[in-house]
């Protein structure tokens, strides 16, 4: 299996040089094509600014990010825009649909950013997935939070991603609507065969996974690969 992502001895630091906080500190870690993997840990243990780091949302301090092949602290931020449009899919605990466009216009964004073909059509295709396909014409206001993010997966899987981020999908949501976006998460994912890196806080979700990376205080504590334990059970 090909390595996707390759964190190298990244920290990340923020403020002054004489009020530095160090929010990550030599993290070190590779994620195969195909895995999916959790990242848990307390609040402020750093798991948010590692997801972000990793899709090229910021740079780090320290150490290098390679994705997909690409060296993500070496590109400026429209090389690195163009990066996440080509090989990642986003799902966020605030779902973070445009609101003046219909739950089918939001999933089709990524495509039209990418120039593919067929956009509608696929668009509707990834709405029925998520059992969607009666809603394509309301606007996010209108769609209760479980729908939202139901819109939102499948966003992210539209410009068919070779590596997809979850920061705390299930967050905002009730068990019922939890239990259902784990399971498209993973449903979806694993019919795509894309590589599922998902921030959370939920025991259940991260249980799912391949692979839990634990954080606390910006460093590393475990790194438990559970699908061996899941296959011989």
């Amino acid at each position: 299996m090909d390595t996707i992502l390759s964190v190298s001895h990244v920290s990340k630091s923020y403020g002054t040089a004489d009020h530095r906080l160090k929010v990550l500190d030599d993290i070190h870690f590779d994620i195969l094509a195909g895995d999916t993997v959790a990242i848990i840990g307390p609040s402020g243990s750093g798991k948010t600014t590692l997801l972000g780091l990793c899709a090229g949302l910021d740079r780090p301090t320290e150490g290098s990010i390679r994705l997909n092949g690409i060296s993500l602290e070496s590109l400026d931020e429209d090389q690195r825009a163009r990066v996440r449009n080509q090989h990642i899919g986003f799902v966020f605990q605030n779902f973070q649909l445009l609101p003046t466009l219909t739950a089918l216009e939001n999933v089709m964004v990524p495509m039209e950013l990418q120039g593919l073909k067929n956009i509608r059509s696929h668009a509707m295709d990834l709405l029925s997935k998520v059992g969607l396909a009666n809603r394509q014409d309301h606007y996010p206001v209108q769609l209760s939070g479980g729908e939202q993010q139901r819109v939102s997966i499948a966003r992210a899987f539209s410009n068919q991603p070779r590596i997809l981020f979850a920061d705390e999908p299930t967050g905002n949501l009730d068990a019922e609507n939890s239990e259902l976006i784990e399971r498209l998460l993973f449903d979806l994912n694993r019919e795509a065969g894309t590589t599922l890196v998902v921030v959370t806080h939920n025991p259940e979700l991260a249980a799912k996974t391949g692979r839990i990376i634990a954080l606390k205080g910006g460093k590393v504590i475990s790194d438990l690969n559970t699908s061996s334990e899941k296959t011989s059970n």
